[in-house]
């Protein structure tokens, strides 16, 4: 189509990047309703990624277990926590709030690597911080600034969603540490290594047999979170990579309409007064020249 060809190529494998994600999601929270327990859904998650992830190593011929192992161990256990995290807030909260409270991680990212990489802390993350965290408040609408509105959105659920994006910015620093010594390849290897006995453990004898049609949506989390990676790795390796990164925003649109499609969510004015000031921020972070 002559419209997609005038689209770049490293925006096209970002929008399909959020799209992957989006239907990951959609499908983590129709199956958790389908009486699916949480840890169960993070063991088929990981076991699906752990034989993609195996192949892919296979096929660059490198060893699997990587140099500095104490460290992968160490991203393996913080995403497998993160993964519980995440999954249990798409459960609990609608499509489109859970994602963009998802999206503060730059904000936990920028001041973890500050703090432990010792990367200088520009004014855009500051600036960054301060918006995604008055989008949060406004999101969660405390009783405190709106006196005559509630909020709707239970306290214990946010608070997986901000742990969930806490996790992911920890994640994200120890993967910066692990460039300068592992392949991209085995640092993915180890995530579901380390989850899929992490979530069995947890799960014990709370094992469900899932239905025909719960089949399908775990294998189909597992296929369209390997398909959210790839569009993401693609657009990470082109030049327009810092553009290309502000269009993963775009997965909040695209949560905000399989919520409305699939499970008749629609977002309050809080949902898109917050959700603007948090994009804003992070889109400051990615655009802000130094």
């Amino acid at each position: 189509m002559p419209f997609i060809q005038k689209i770049p190529l490293s925006v096209r494998y970002m929008l399909l990047s959020a799209l992957g994600f989006a239907l990951m999601a959609a499908c983590v929270k129709q199956v958790s309703n389908n009486g699916i327990p949480l840890l169960e859904i993070v063991a088929a998650r990981a076991l699906v990624s752990l034989a993609l992830s195996f192949i892919d190593v296979q096929r660059k011929g490198i060893s699997i277990w990587g140099n500095n192992k104490p460290w992968l161990i160490a991203r393996g256990v913080v995403g497998a926590f993160t993964l519980i995290a995440v999954y249990y807030a798409v459960s609990a909260l609608p499509l489109a709030d859970a994602t963009v409270i998802q999206y503060l991680h730059p904000v936990f990212t920028g001041l973890l690597a500050f703090i432990f990489l010792k990367e200088p802390l520009q004014r855009s993350t500051i600036l960054c911080v301060m918006l995604s965290l008055t989008g949060l408040l406004i999101m969660t609408n405390p009783e405190i600034l709106f006196s005559q509105h509630t909020s709707q959105l239970p306290a214990f659920a946010v608070a997986m969603a901000i742990l969930g994006a806490f996790g992911s910015g920890v994640a994200y620093v120890i993967v910066r540490k692990l460039s300068q010594t592992d392949d991209a390849s085995v640092i993915i290897f180890y995530f579901p290594l380390i989850a899929l006995p992490i979530a069995l453990i947890g799960l014990g004898d709370q094992w469900v047999l899932p239905t025909g049609h719960s089949w399908w949506l775990l294998l189909c989390i597992g296929i369209f979170t390997q398909l959210g990676q790839v569009g993401l790795t693609k657009a990470m390796q082109t030049e327009a990579a810092a553009k290309a990164t502000a269009y993963s925003y775009i997965q909040v649109v695209f949560s905000a309409i399989l919520g409305w499609l699939f499970f008749s969510e629609l977002p309050s004015i809080w949902t898109i007064i917050g959700a603007s000031l948090i994009i804003a921020g992070a889109l400051i972070n990615v655009f802000w020249k130094k």
